[in-house]
């Protein structure tokens, strides 16, 4: 919650939220009665409406402690009280402060309607005002028979987000703001000229404009313009084009309509990010397998038919000391999903019910199939390969494919192989940006068997321990003339090219370490040993 409405209503004053009991789960909103001795669901957010004084503040977190509340909200200005946070700190319940000009009644639909967006697969649509929440053409058609006039709703940008029907009524200069969505740039710069804009959203009240002079002489005719607020954002305005200034009564309703237009602003913003979490969770709960894998299928609309699945993601960056590491992990994070969102819409564009989320570090992304198709991975690496071809060298993105889910049970293995797939290709062991597990299967188990070496803590056996220590002793390198020899399968040529040594010097090194590791060359049981050891004990060095 404070995630989104944080730049907007609410500021954390006093407690971690990284400390409550149960950070993700507010259990209810709740309104502070101190004349009710109200029972608070569990996690409640409670709402201090007229709570000013510290001592009473402080009264009032000992007892949401005692009832585990989640938080505390009250108005700001906040008192800056020693006592206070204290009672913050010792009772676990964070105090929150509502900036100042925002309703009470705003902050609790807003609260209450991202809680609803956790309830997924509501049969009801959620309404704001008894209009669909973020509908603003709805809204727009509502404040238009509500003032007997055209309505634009238009961002700080005179972008226009909205309109209402009988834009015919009005002038040229509004038509054509609606068929480019935008206000026009000459009339924009003499509402700036006048001052409109200033006067607009320095004041919560109706402003009138003049009419402003069009071609041939002809004039628009008059405006009436509010800012739609959140506290002390502006988040946009609300235009009518009218015949005459408003009377108070219409002037009061206009001023109501942008309070309930700010909502709506404020449900559409934060919305976004909300879906995209919630569609987030429910990916990363089908490819989960779980008991819960079969309802989150159906409300992503792809169960009861095999899916593709993806995995993507970025290579690891090399620390850059010249670049701040917080600067760097936040541009990261942004790559990552905007790369995401870039993902999803390509798998939209293959078939309109694809689900794509980003979940931790990786996009994960679901394809369905139809069952008649035999070539599912060949046909999912095509989509893979024809994304990075688009986004091209701009982005290090690598793609894996996991096999073709024909059930909740086959889902959560494809999800298994693909971050096999994704494994290889993110840390650079195959040059491949696409694959599926058959085409990087044997690294893919080189890793893991480093893994099992590695949680066990093996050591080097045999020869290949006596090579070590004795390139550790003398500053020779047999270890890696070894290698070199088993990777060119015995030719001496390319292996002394590949250390770039004389193919004489490579002989003598290879008779050397053969006495020095007590290893016959000639042994394939041997040679197998040593290049198992080579290759999952002491892996090679990066290059």
């Amino acid at each position: 919650m404070l995630g989104d409405l944080g730049a907007t209503l609410l500021e954390l004053v006093h407690g971690d939220v990284s400390l409550l009991e149960s950070p993700d789960e507010i259990g209810g909103i709740a309104i502070h009665d101190p004349w009710d001795e109200a029972v608070l669901p569990r996690h409640a957010l409670v709402l201090g409406v007229g709570l000013r004084a510290p001592e009473e503040i402080a009264a009032l977190l000992a007892t949401l402690g005692e009832q585990h509340a989640a938080g505390l909200v009250v108005r700001a200005p906040v008192p800056s009280d020693a006592a206070l946070k204290e009672a913050a700190e010792s009772s676990g319940v964070a105090l929150i402060a509502l900036t100042r000009g925002a309703s009470w009644a705003q902050l609790a639909a807003m609260l209450r309607s991202l809680l609803a967006e956790g309830d997924v697969g509501v049969t009801e649509p959620e309404s704001l005002g008894g209009l669909p929440a973020g509908d603003l053409f709805a809204l727009a058609n509502a404040i238009g028979a509500l003032m007997d006039a055209p309505i634009t709703i238009e961002d700080r940008n005179s972008r226009v987000l909205a309109f209402s029907g009988r834009q015919d009524e009005a002038d040229p200069s509004r038509v054509e703001t609606i068929l480019g969505r935008q206000v026009p740039e000459r009339y924009a710069r003499l509402l700036g000229e006048r001052g409109v804009f200033r006067d607009l959203y320095r004041s919560d009240r109706p402003v009138f404009v003049d009419p402003l002079p069009i071609e041939n002489g002809a004039f628009t005719i008059p405006r009436v313009a509010v800012a739609v607020r959140a506290g002390d954002e502006v988040l946009g305005s609300i235009w009518a084009a009218v015949h005459e200034p408003l009377s108070a009564e219409r002037s009061e309703a206009f001023c109501d309509a942008a309070k309930l237009v700010a909502l709506h602003m404020l449900r559409v913003r934060a919305g976004a990010d909300v879906e995209r979490r919630l569609r987030a969770d429910l990916l990363g709960t089908a490819l989960e397998g779980g008991v819960g894998a079969r309802e989150a299928l159906n409300r992503l609309g792809l169960a009861e038919q095999p899916v593709a699945v993806f995995a993507l993601t970025l290579p690891p960056v090399p620390d850059d000391p010249d670049q701040d590491a917080t600067a760097a992990a936040a541009a990261l994070v942004g790559e990552r999903q905007r790369l995401g969102d870039a993902f999803a819409m390509h798998l939209s564009a293959v078939h309109p019910r694809s689900a794509a989320a980003l979940v931790n570090d990786i996009v994960y992304g679901l394809v369905p199939l139809a069952r008649e198709h035999t070539d599912g991975e060949e046909r999912a690496l095509r989509i893979a390969t024809e994304f990075l071809d688009r986004v091209g060298s701009r982005t290090r993105a690598v793609v894996a494919v996991g096999p073709v889910a024909q059930d909740i049970a086959g889902l959560a293995r494809a999800r298994v192989a693909a971050d096999r797939v994704l494994r290889v290709l993110r840390d650079g062991h195959s040059a491949r940006r696409a694959a599926r597990l058959s085409d990087v299967h044997v690294e893919a188990l080189m890793l893991e068997l480093r893994d099992l070496v590695s949680a066990r803590g093996d050591q080097p056996t045999g020869a290949v321990a006596k090579l070590l220590a004795y390139d550790a002793q003398h500053n020779t390198a047999l270890v890696e003339t070894l290698r070199a020899w088993l990777d060119a399968f015995g030719d001496v040529a390319a292996a002394a090219a590949s250390v770039y040594v004389h193919p004489n010097t490579f002989r003598y090194r290879l008779r050397r370490l053969a006495e020095v590791g007590g290893i016959d060359l000639g042994d394939p049981e041997a040679r197998f040993v040593a290049m198992m050891q080579l290759r999952i004990v002491v892996p090679p060095p990066a290059r």
